[in-house]
């Protein structure tokens, strides 16, 4: 007989943000107040859906979001590399659509090739790695849930995968708003719906960019 088993794609909740820089991969940035409120609403959306497997991230945003998930159903967090924010040559400074930056010579060649993406990880390693951890939350939690604590574009990256669509994309078009959940549910191994949620509520358009 087959079972069904749930993994939940979290993405963390908002960043202590100030400058507004794409942090990606740096240290020392955690959750701002409002974040926190995020991470703990969410906690409680996860109280009641059989979720026996807690694993994040191993940046701080990521762990710091997990934690009232873990104290609310007395779970410990694991750590999966493999579900690290994307490496992105951007990091540290101001960078979006819409910023001027796209025209500035400077950035030209990292900016040569979006299939791939030229200015940082390829699509095709994070979704590879992002299945690799999914494979593997699934396995922990057989018969009932896991939870992923991850970044908006591998979570993104993974959705685009396992629905057939192209990886380029707009940024501003990805239904992965901060601490939303993207659930996967599975049949044995094979999976049988995608759902999304936004236990706590939508992404203010306006909201601190960086990752």
């Amino acid at each position: 007989m087959s079972e069904t088993t749930v993994v939940h794609l979290m993405r963390h909740g908002e960043v202590h943000n100030p400058a507004g820089v794409l942090y990606g991969r740096l240290p020392g940035y955690r959750l701002s107040e409002a974040g926190e409120g995020m991470a703990r609403t969410a906690a409680a959306w996860f109280a009641d859906r059989d979720v026996t497997h807690l694993v994040a991230s191993p940046l701080e945003r990521a762990q710091q979001t997990a934690r009232p998930i873990a104290d609310t159903l007395g779970l410990e967090i694991a750590t999966d590399e493999r579900l690290i924010e994307a490496g992105n040559s951007f990091e540290g400074k101001t960078f979006g659509v819409g910023d001027g930056a796209m025209r500035h010579p400077g950035n030209w060649w990292r900016l040569r090739n979006p299939w791939t993406p030229s200015w940082g990880e390829p699509y095709r390693e994070i979704a590879a790695r992002m299945l690799g951890a999914i494979d593997t939350a699934r396995d922990a939690a057989r018969g009932h849930a896991a939870v992923c604590v991850s970044h908006q574009l591998p979570v993104w990256t993974v959705r685009l995968h396992l629905e057939g669509r192209r990886y380029l994309h707009d940024p501003r078009r990805r239904e992965c708003g901060l601490a939303s959940v993207t659930s996967l549910t599975y049949d044995g191994d094979r999976l049988v719906r995608l759902e999304y949620a936004e236990p706590a509520g939508a992404t203010d358009p306006d909201a601190v960019p960086g990752a």
